[in-house]
């Protein structure tokens, strides 16, 4: 990987990782197209740098964490049963599932019909900003519902903003909720990771992951704006086409 690969990665994970569109399976998609072999370091670069994508998170949103003690419990009542798996799963995930193109372009197929599915008959309380009081019944079963994301291409945002609509809260709550959550789930994933593989990385592969991280937290201020934009009038469906035109593009040129 050089630096031009390393900056790309970083803009398509700052732009995906917040999108229900699967930030990993992109990133997978892409070093397949840039021809990056698929080495321990390229695995672990696509994890890392999206704690530069969290960095945003906390920029924008941290503060509510901060000054709300109640919605702080709830994130990590959420971030248990994700924490739990995680921990049980990370060998299979990392060594049988990350890099693998055909799981990454089903699931976005799959994850699509899903969306625009869910999205039809889907009835929300408001399209607009609504702040509402999440419950931990709610929290924990987006955390379940969270840990579908394991799978390269289904998305965390996806999994957890469709979880939160599905326990019934507004579009705008989903997405936040979803937002605050990935702080905890996110920031975890990178320390075990970092802590599995990092002693083995050379000053140049450090360079990297600083150069994706920095992209990314760039590009992922820009792409949390545009999507709480969005939501004020729009729903998922959109984003469900998308992922099944990459999906079936991916399927029938590239794979």
């Amino acid at each position: 990987m050089n630096l031009l690969e390393a900056i790309l990665l970083g803009v398509v994970e700052g732009i995906t990782e917040f999108l229900p569109i699967s930030s990993t399976g992109h990133l997978i998609l892409t070093t397949k197209l840039l021809g990056i072999p698929p080495t321990e370091f390229v695995t672990s670069f696509e994890i890392a740098i999206q704690l530069g994508a969290i960095m945003a998170v906390v920029v924008l949103y941290g503060w509510a964490l901060i000054t709300n003690i109640s919605l702080l419990k709830r994130v990590v009542a959420a971030f248990v049963p994700t924490a739990i798996l995680g921990l049980t799963l990370y060998s299979f995930i990392k060594e049988e599932l990350l890099g693998n193109v055909a799981v990454v372009v089903w699931s976005l197929i799959i994850g699509g019909f899903i969306i625009i599915i869910f999205e039809h008959y889907h009835k929300p309380k408001i399209m607009g900003y609504q702040d509402e009081t999440i419950t931990y019944r709610q929290a924990i079963m987006i955390g379940l519902i969270q840990s579908i994301s394991f799978i390269p291409g289904v998305s965390r945002a996806a999994a957890t903003i469709m979880g939160g609509l599905f326990v019934g809260l507004s579009r705008w709550s989903a997405a936040r909720f979803s937002f605050l959550l990935a702080i905890p789930t996110m920031s975890a994933a990178v320390a075990f990771d970092l802590l599995k593989t990092g002693a083995n990385f050379t000053s140049n592969e450090y360079t990297l992951l600083g150069v994706g991280f920095i992209t990314a937290f760039v590009m992922a201020m820009i792409s949390i704006r545009y999507l709480m934009r969005y939501l004020e009038h729009h729903n998922f469906s959109l984003f469900g086409i998308y992922r099944i035109i990459v999906g079936l593009i991916f399927l029938l040129f590239i794979f």
